[in-house]
């Protein structure tokens, strides 16, 4: 035999001799129905948990908003609106509102609750927001129903020996959000847990969907609340100047406003 070919055969038989044995290829874990059935179980409360604390944190969260508005309306907004010269300047932007109200029906009350509510922002709503802001108080219930429930998952998956793969194929097929149609306003559980809620178009269905059950009961409904205030202040305002007329009473409110600066 040619010595070339010789030395060919010999460092391929070497070679093949050196090549590792392949690693036997892992059998799929099976898991029994028993065992499924138990795991969904255990979803079922890890969500009802996560939902329970997730409640306690908002409730949490929303009553020291309140209790924070509450102590700085009395703080800030109720000495400023019933001070005298607070009293003087707003009888004068309703003479004035009134002035140009030409007929328009309630017209003077809408522009009066438009500058308290300017005034409630400033003294009140705004500076709470610098310590808690309510409108981020959702999106912050909802990331910890998630950071929660994401624990939970992986606590389950160890416990019954379910690969997590399997887990999260499992809670593809559990509805978490069930708004549609379109489609789009549906959501599983996986996504909730594993995609960026704010990316989620179900998840901006159900926020929105959650405001509008708020309605006028909602963080955003000072506006409405502070109308009964602006309708009593019209009203007896509109009252102390109807003798002399809105001109006059503009004048009167303007005259005590300027002495009253001139004496400080």
């Amino acid at each position: 035999m040619n010595l070339r070919w010789l030395i060919v055969v010999i460092l391929m038989l070497l070679a093949g001799c050196a090549t590792p044995p392949r690693a036997p290829v892992a059998p799929p874990i099976i898991i029994s129905p028993s065992t499924w059935q138990q795991v969904d179980r255990e979803i079922v409360q890890a969500s009802q948990s996560a939902t329970e604390q997730t409640k306690i944190y908002a409730h949490g969260a929303m009553d020291y908003w309140r209790t924070r508005v509450y102590e700085l309306t009395e703080q800030n907004f109720i000495p400023w609106f019933s001070s005298y010269w607070t009293q003087e300047w707003l009888s004068m932007k309703v003479s004035w509102y009134t002035i140009n109200a030409k007929g328009e029906q309630d017209a003077t009350e809408k522009r009066l609750a438009a500058y308290l509510l300017e005034q409630y922002q400033e003294k009140v709503l705004a500076p709470v927001a610098v310590e808690i802001d309510p409108n981020a108080i959702l999106s912050l219930a909802a990331a910890f129903y998630v950071d929660i429930l994401k624990e939970e998952l992986q606590k389950i998956s160890q416990r019954h020996g379910v690969p997590i793969a399997q887990l999260n194929g499992r809670i593809q097929k559990i509805p978490a959000i069930a708004l549609g149609p379109p489609p789009a306003r549906d959501a599983s559980l996986y996504q909730v847990v594993y995609t960026d809620l704010n990316t989620l178009p179900a998840y901006s269905a159900l926020v929105d969907k959650i405001h509008k059950a708020g309605g006028n009961k909602g963080v955003g409904s000072t506006d409405t609340a502070m109308a009964p205030v602006a309708r009593r202040a019209s009203q007896r305002m509109e009252a102390e100047m109807a003798p002399r007329g809105a001109a006059s009473a503009v004048a009167a409110a303007a005259g005590k406003l300027a002495g009253g600066l001139i004496t400080v």
